[in-house]
């Protein structure tokens, strides 16, 4: 269950603190009334309140001294003069205090509770900590540019040790692949003949064994070199994907 906000009206006229007492009572408040500014001084130093309202013009303390008194021994604590008698000097020392407002004679319930509310929303909003502004996140520029260039550098070295060898492999088997498509048409021609099929399956074993050692030794040649070109690449994509994202 929430405090009840605890409100000290100063004024000599005690029909002023019941129409505080009557507005506010009702609204979640605690009306406190105090009949001059020596009686609101001692209770403020007994107690602790939310919001003053003081009349400007009582007998002994002025209002605006109960004012100037609070703020200098309370500033947290907001205050707003009830006065019938506005004048430009009266607000110069009002506002020099640090008041939080006026409330102009005659009173209405409306102005009443509408000052209340504004005074303490002001004063919630002045003392609600201000969220210090989140630093931005560098972002790593520098981290980012080092693995691109890592990935760079590792893509290039690969290629260099890599090309020889693709070139070896194409001049390898460039005659073989040519051979095969002038033996594929040739012998499309001449299957029509029983004599030349069964020359042609001769020839075929015979090719195949004269080719698998020559496939053979391409595949370990190269076998070793695709093998390395598989990791350098797969650990360029790690490299730039660790630091290029953190």
């Amino acid at each position: 269950m929430s405090t009840l906000k605890k409100i000290l009206v100063v004024d000599d006229d005690p029909v002023v603190g019941k129409s505080f007492d009557r507005v506010l009572s009702g609204k979640g408040y605690a009306v406190i009334t105090a009949r001059n500014g020596e009686e609101a001084l001692s209770k403020l130093a007994n107690e602790s309140y939310d919001l003053v309202f003081t009349d400007i013009k009582m007998p002994g303390m002025s209002g605006l001294e109960v004012a100037e008194r609070v703020k200098a021994s309370q500033p947290w604590l907001p205050v707003v003069i009830i006065t019938g008698y506005g004048t430009e000097d009266n607000a110069a020392r009002a506002e020099a205090a640090g008041v939080s407002g006026f409330l102009q004679k005659p009173l209405s319930p409306e102005m009443i509770e509408g000052t209340t509310e504004k005074a303490l929303l002001e004063h919630a909003a002045a003392e609600a900590p201000v969220a210090a502004p989140t630093p931005a996140i560098a972002a790593p520029v520098a981290t980012e540019e080092a693995a691109h260039g890592i990935a760079r550098t590792l893509k290039n070295v690969v290629l260099f040790f890599a090309a020889p060898f693709v070139g070896l492999a194409y001049i390898l088997a460039f005659p073989f692949v040519g051979l095969g498509m002038v033996a594929w048409i040739g012998g499309k021609a001449l299957m029509k003949y029983a004599a030349v099929r069964k020359t042609v399956e001769v020839v075929k074993r015979v090719g195949m064994v004269v080719a698998g050692p020559l496939l053979g030794l391409a595949f370990v040649l190269l076998l070793p070199w695709i093998g390395a070109a598989m990791l350098a690449w797969i650990g360029g994509r790690a490299i730039l994907k660790r630091y290029g994202t953190e």
